[in-house]
């Protein structure tokens, strides 16, 4: 099942995360260990469309459609922004102090996310 959208570019990453959680046992256990929270992504493509994922790395450790169950931390951006996010050619940090993140919920866990992003570059290096 893909969790591809084709009106947002970048939700390309949200199936390049899910397989690197599921490519090893050993990666996703240290994924959920690093991150125990539900991390949920909002976007807003060029058109205005607005659409939702999730990241469960509190119980599951797998990628789905829209916010999840009781999302620790949401994060909203443009669909551009989350691309050059994913991509490693922005940093959160500077998104956030931008204006270009926005961040509801727990920030701090906000700050768990960096490595799982840095995951799927790998992946995606590889492919």
């Amino acid at each position: 099942m893909s969790l591809k959208n084709p009106a947002f570019p970048s939700s390309e990453a949200f199936d390049v995360i899910n397989s690197a959680l599921a490519a090893s046992e050993a990666d996703r256990k240290d994924a959920l260990k690093q991150g125990n929270a539900v991390f949920a992504f909002t976007l807003k493509n060029k058109a205005g469309e607005v659409e939702s994922w999730h990241i469960d790395l509190k119980t599951k450790g797998e990628v789905g459609k829209g916010p999840g169950d009781k999302p620790t931390v949401t994060l909203a951006l443009s669909d551009d922004d989350f691309g050059k996010l994913v991509s490693g050619k922005a940093n959160a940090q500077r998104l956030f102090m931008a204006g270009k993140l926005k961040v509801k919920g727990d920030v701090m866990k906000a700050t768990k996310m960096e490595p799982i992003l840095k995951k799927a570059q790998a992946v995606k290096a590889k492919l």
